[in-house]
């Protein structure tokens, strides 16, 4: 299979009347430092409008798009150029205090303090019986390897929770999805964060793109817009846990957006009027060779003025 790919992905919102739209947020650029991007560019319809890169407080590279007129439609395209050259997840060392857990002396960085369970994770009156017991159950395994930890509670929610593809926006608490055992790629990520921060982890949600085996067309990657984890171990940093596959994430996952919360990470927001919308999202993954995407795919800076 050949390991470097050209994803194409058009974003189409149509409306049944001109309308204004609001300051609109797009999270659709890798997020800094994912070191497997060999050229990023997005294109956005119609003209005339104002884009604006900058940083949200996460981190995540944004565009801020404006409109200065109403439009009948609103339309991304994205062309992300990749290397899927197979990397281990498991190359990353601990520090010594942190191989058992619950890690040997505190870790008090406020840069994790967001990611970390506080008063507003609490379920403001809501019974939560499924999400207690299974942190009870977790919780009686400790101490013990964090990396096992890691890598068995990952796979144990995979495995007692079907994956369910959901259309419709939102992403069920914790509670709502141990009830159904099952649940979107966001929903099982969020709930596998639940535990995680329950345990004394900082953890945080991911959105991104998910490159794999197309299974339609052998020798192919395909790509969908997908969720996972992230936990951060002192020495490993940020570790990516993916509860669809039970597996820890590798070449194949590329984060666009990370975030405290799911809604923080949603690859577009904003506001418009009150209209009829329709939504339309097509992906389209063309192999590369390297010597062809060294000399003529059209390249932009990974982090764009």
């Amino acid at each position: 299979m050949n390991a470097h790919a050209m994803l194409v992905h058009h974003t189409r919102y149509r409306y049944d009347r001109p309308v204004h739209l609001g300051p609109q947020t797009i999270r659709l650029h890798p997020v800094p430092g994912c070191r497997n991007i060999l050229s990023h560019d997005m294109d956005i319809a119609p003209q005339p409008c104002t884009r604006a890169w900058g940083q949200d407080m996460f981190g995540n590279r944004i565009a801020r798009v404006t409109f200065p007129e109403r439009v009948t439609h609103f339309d991304i395209t994205i062309r992300l150029a990749t290397d899927q050259t197979p990397i281990n997840p498991f190359l990353f060392t601990l520090v010594p205090s942190a191989r058992h857990w619950p890690a040997g002396g505190a870790c008090d960085d406020p840069a994790l303090a967001p990611y970390r369970l506080n008063a507003s994770d609490g379920p403001d009156g809501a019974s939560t019986p499924r999400l207690d017991a299974l942190v009870r159950e977790w919780r009686a395994r400790l101490p013990c390897p964090t990396l096992d930890l890691l890598v068995e509670l990952t796979r144990a929610i995979a495995a007692r929770n079907t994956y369910r593809i959901r259309p419709e926006a939102g992403v069920w608490s914790p509670e709502e999805t141990l009830s159904h055992a099952a649940g979107s790629c966001r929903d099982t990520a969020w709930l596998l964060i639940a535990v995680l921060r329950r345990l004394g982890f900082a953890a945080r949600f991911v959105s991104g793109y998910l490159f794999q085996p197309d299974l339609n067309a052998q020798g192919r990657l395909g790509c969908d817009l997908h969720a996972w984890a992230q936990v951060h171990v002192p020495g490993a940093g940020w570790i990516g846990l993916d509860t669809t596959s039970g597996l820890l994430a590798a070449q194949g996952h590329i984060p666009l957006a990370v975030a405290t919360t799911p809604q923080q990470a949603a690859p577009v927001s904003g506001l418009l009027d009150r209209c009829v919308a329709t939504f339309e999202a097509m992906m389209e993954t063309v192999p590369l060779s390297p010597v062809a995407d060294m000399a003529s795919t059209p390249r932009r800076a990974i982090h764009p003025s």
